[in-house]
């Protein structure tokens, strides 16, 4: 799989409702993400990010304004035709049970029916998996193991663009940062632009290039993670910096007391 420039994504006065314009899950947003950027959605649940996540791909429709995926506007591209050019990894995987592993991998490519670029083994090589996995069904897997496979298969299309909605959220601790440095490696590697949503601002600092802090619909900090770590991100990004840091200083006095 050859290295490629991924798309800019721009919003322009997006909006989403619900209620018909009593509330706001994404409100007044407008800004633009560099192509070939690793950018992070954070903020507490109910915030927006996945929603505005399911917009860039048409899951859901916004209330008003748009979205551009390389100069292009998304609402004037047919839902399916979009989806097959945009990987998407969220957190329950969604891998076909009677699927075999290689089978669930090529279900992409299939339906979009175009030329199968990249075979199974040079996928689960990217991802860091044996090619011995190929006939296995997920249910034989770890779940770490499962979300490699998840991964493999939004590359098999070779989209420029990689949307991630908690993608390691399920993960335990050593598998989850594994997994996230094997995915930023690939993201580096193949020149994506990647959007990820996560509620662990740890992660978030630790593997993008930017990151936007979302509240009540709205980006509330938007910034590299040295700018949001030297506290310059205001108090809702302060907030969720301050779980991470807290748990570090709890770290260094137990080593203190050892």
């Amino acid at each position: 799989m050859d290295r490629k420039n991924g798309p800019a994504v721009r919003f322009d006065g997006l909006e989403k409702s619900f209620d018909g314009g009593a509330s706001f899950a994404v409100e007044s947003l407008s800004l633009e993400i560099v192509g070939g950027s690793f950018v992070a959605l954070v903020g507490e649940s109910g915030s927006g990010k996945s929603t505005l996540l399911k917009m860039i791909n048409r899951l859901v429709d916004p209330s008003a304004g748009t979205v551009k995926i390389a100069g292009e506007p998304v609402e004037e591209q047919n839902p399916a035709d979009l989806r097959r050019h945009i990987g998407y990894v969220f957190q329950n995987i969604g891998l076909f049970p009677h699927m075999s592993v290689a089978e669930n991998i090529m279900i992409i490519p299939r339906l979009g029916a175009g030329e199968i670029v990249n075979t199974v083994p040079e996928l689960l090589d990217l991802v860091g998996l044996p090619v011995d996995v190929s006939e296995r069904l997920p249910s034989e897997l770890s779940g770490g193991q499962q979300q490699r496979v998840g991964v493999a298969r939004a590359l098999a299309g070779e989209p420029g663009l990689m949307l991630m909605d908690e993608p390691f959220g399920a993960l335990d601790p050593v598998t989850r940062d594994q997994l996230g440095e094997t995915y930023r490696a690939l993201h580096d590697r193949l020149g994506l632009t990647t959007i990820m949503v996560t509620h662990d601002m740890a992660e978030a600092l630790i593997i993008a290039d930017r990151i936007l802090v979302m509240s009540e619909g709205r980006i509330v900090a938007d910034g590299p993670p040295e700018t949001l770590l030297a506290g310059e991100g205001g108090a809702e990004a302060n907030a969720l910096i301050a779980v991470p840091k807290g748990q570090m200083a709890k770290l260094r006095k137990l080593e203190e007391r050892s």
